[in-house]
């Protein structure tokens, strides 16, 4: 072999040899970022927590003691048709509650009978053992799926006049047509003063996986929920909304092996009427978005592309400031019980 030849084999081979390192290098760069190790493997951690999703938000030992909501009578004139039910003699809670009916609902609406107390004289959600010497039933005037129509008054008037007669009592019933209207009216307030937020973090340049996105907001306080993909920041009393949810891929956090999965982008989300105000729910999510662009090197968007600077999120602020006020004033503040039952 002459030595141009051989000088060409092994230019070949350095050519060759340089192709494989780039591919390499390339390779190495775009692969998804992984979660740090940990002083227990990463794949006992994500199986722990998935384990725990049975419910949301989940609960770790940090808040196994959180208050839990009181159990009080739901049933409020400013967002329900009430119909009264009277009753010539006490009835036992164990009665009323076979007479209700099948369904706990009429149409899209939330359908719920309460009982005055023989014992305190106060309303009350149907309990065993209980005697109640008189009965309110009532339907949700307007959600997010629209207000009460003709037809789901009418359901509410059969349902309710039904459980009356199991518990051999009258039911009293307000004007169809008065209660329609103030359901249209209640559902054009709710329609112009709902906020639900979602900021978008896009990754610069390597994506991350699953675990990676999991590490980092864990660190922040979110933890897993109910669904693959979705981690949510749990309210101070349990059984209330998240203050905060954060989602990505389901089937990538689905995938056999979660570690290969690339994601680009997940979304960070607050429901403004679900969360009370002194939680501070915009601030929180924007010091979170912050935080975890910085640390995963993302851009915080609007979802459309749109990078959301200071300026912007200032005057967000701003405008939800204003829909804290308007939401006090009809007395559905965020976070209470009415403004969480009207914005479901």
């Amino acid at each position: 072999m002459s030595s141009l030849q051989i000088s060409l084999a092994g230019m070949g081979g350095l050519t060759l040899l340089a192709v494989a390192i780039y591919n390499y290098w390339t390779s190495r760069k775009n692969a998804p970022r992984q979660a740090e190790p940990q002083s227990e493997p990463l794949h006992d951690q994500l199986a722990a927590l998935n384990a725990a999703a049975s419910q949301e938000p989940v609960l770790t030992d940090d808040f196994a003691n959180l208050p839990q909501p009181e159990r009080k009578a739901q049933l409020d004139a400013l967002i329900d048709v009430i119909a009264m039910v009277e009753v010539d003699q006490p009835v036992s809670g164990d009665a009323a509650l076979a007479a209700l009916p099948a369904t706990r609902r009429v149409g899209t609406k939330p359908f719920n009978v309460e009982g005055c107390s023989q014992l305190n004289g106060e309303w009350e959600p149907l309990l065993p053992g209980r005697r109640y010497s008189a009965f309110q039933a009532g339907v949700q005037l307007a959600n997010r799926m629209g207000p009460l129509n003709e037809i789901e008054f009418s359901e509410f008037v059969v349902k309710t006049q039904a459980f009356a007669d199991a518990v051999n009592g009258t039911a009293t019933f307000s004007d169809m047509l008065e209660e329609v209207a103030r359901a249209r009216e209640l559902d054009q307030f709710a329609s112009d003063h709902d906020a639900q937020l979602s900021f978008t973090l896009c990754a610069r340049a390597a994506a991350w996986s699953p675990g990676y996105i999991q590490q980092h907001a864990a660190r922040i306080g979110f933890v897993a929920g109910a669904i693959p993909g979705r981690m949510v920041l749990p309210a101070a009393v349990q059984g209330l909304s998240p203050v905060l949810s954060l989602t990505f891929d389901t089937q990538a956090a689905m995938a056999d092996d979660p570690a290969l999965s690339a994601i680009r982008e997940f979304s960070l989300s607050l429901d403004l009427p679900q969360i009370a105000r002194e939680d501070q729910a915009f601030g929180r999510l924007r010091e979170a978005a912050s935080r975890l662009a910085k640390e995963m090197d993302g851009l915080v968007t609007d979802g459309g592309g749109q990078i959301l600077g200071d300026e912007v999120l200032d005057q967000i602020a701003k405008d939800l400031s204003q829909l804290y006020d308007a939401l006090d004033q009809r007395e559905l503040s965020a976070g209470s019980q009415q403004a969480r039952r009207l914005f479901s």
